[in-house]
């Protein structure tokens, strides 16, 4: 990719904005609060701040499915930025400081009113099994007014997570944030996120998908829901010709990005009995891709450059990356300017 003039961000990304809260617990601390192990639970408010006063000492991070691929981003060396909908409360300070504290700015003005900051609580097993609570806040809140113009259009690329784009709100902020990347002579990119946010909303999908984006990420079961075709190579087909570059992953198959009439199979990095928890393989796989891709190194490479990425965070527990990931694509790429 050639490098906009007067660009301030290589990424601007737009996502549902939590805090991660962490922490170790016994099991019968679930069984207390009606947890079943290992479930993923939606809250309210109530719920969580219930189920927070009672945690034991905890470890507090910005999170989110964008969230964790900006974390990605910059631990690569992009320069990134995150836009998002936090409350003017604890949580919300909390979510600031720490993108900033990663490297990515974090132009968001904090809601005086409303819904508090969204949390997920991670409750981690002795065994490492984790139990969430999620209370998702603010976040879904987030609507054409909270897309400042001047930081879409000082990004080469913007990212949008897919999660947030339930509410009706969150819709025309999609719409609002990439017809201003598009007028500055950017690039948008889309990440489906999830297989039942495509079932509810489709036909919106499928407008933005095709007017929009130009860079999607989608895994197999996102991309086959989109098209509601039962065959990856019929929906391959379809989103062809929806934009300019398709990112499709196949888990332990690989991936492969799809541009013009040109397919490019990316293999997976075997991790064997490494394999640990899956948990923001996507989020780091478009970070990874998403490096390449602004920092002028073909698809082939990008592509290579996200499969390790994503590769690194399925060895251990958590959704960002612990190794130097930098260095394991020099390494293994034979990159030596990278």
């Amino acid at each position: 990719m050639t490098e906009a003039p007067h660009a301030r961000y290589d990424l601007v990304g737009i996502g549902n904005a939590l805090v991660d809260v962490v922490v170790d617990i016994e099991d019968s601390f679930l069984a207390a609060n009606d947890l079943p192990r290992g479930s993923m639970n939606l809250v309210d408010a109530e719920q969580s701040d219930a189920l927070y006063d009672r945690l034991p000492p905890a470890i507090e991070t910005s999170g989110g499915s964008c969230g964790n691929t900006m974390f990605g981003f910059s631990a690569l060396g992009g320069r990134g930025a995150y836009l998002g909908k936090v409350r003017d409360d604890a949580f919300g300070k909390v979510f600031a400081h720490d993108m900033k504290a990663i490297g990515v700015d974090c132009p968001v003005t904090p809601a005086p009113t409303g819904p508090a900051t969204g949390r997920c609580l991670v409750m981690v097993s002795p065994d490492a099994q984790r139990t969430m609570a999620t209370y998702l806040g603010t976040a879904v809140d987030l609507g054409p007014d909270d897309v400042p113009e001047e930081t879409i259009a000082a990004s080469k690329l913007l990212y949008m997570e897919g999660y947030l784009f339930d509410p009706e709100a969150a819709k025309r902020a999609f719409v609002k944030a990439a017809d201003i990347a598009h007028a500055a002579g950017r690039k948008v990119s889309l990440s489906l996120s999830d297989p039942f946010c495509v079932d509810r909303h489709r036909e919106a999908f499928l407008t933005l998908v095709e007017d929009h984006i130009d860079i999607l990420f989608a895994n197999e079961e996102e991309i086959t829901s989109l098209y509601q075709v039962g065959d990856f190579d019929a929906a391959m087909e379809r989103v062809r010709g929806h934009c300019e570059i398709a990112c499709l992953t196949r888990s332990a198959r690989g991936s492969l990005i799809l541009s013009g009439e040109q397919v490019i199979e990316i293999d997976p990095v075997p991790v064997g009995d490494k394999l640990t928890d899956t948990t923001g393989a996507g989020d780091q796989y478009a970070a990874g891709f998403l490096y390449g891709y602004t920092h002028g190194f073909d698809l082939e490479t990008a592509g290579k450059m996200a499969s390790i990425a994503g590769a690194e965070v399925v060895c251990h527990y958590g959704a960002r990356p612990r190794a130097d990931v930098r260095s394991i694509i020099r390494e293994k790429l034979h990159i030596s300017e990278f």
